[in-house]
């Protein structure tokens, strides 16, 4: 009994960082497929002067 209860816990353990980044994943996406093709390249941009990676 104590093997398959270790066992389930260690699938738990597994199995909650995978949901984890798809439920994050999901979010990703689907915010950046409703805004503005223009917010976008301007975020990208913004966030590309702020890290010193040139892009002009």
């Amino acid at each position: 009994m104590n093997t398959q209860t270790n066992t389930l816990k260690l699938s738990v353990a597994r199995f909650i960082p995978a949901v984890f980044a798809a439920v994050l994943g999901v979010t990703v996406i689907s915010i950046t497929g409703h805004v503005q093709a223009a917010a976008l390249h301007d975020a990208a941009h913004d966030v590309r002067h702020a890290t010193g990676f040139p892009c002009h």
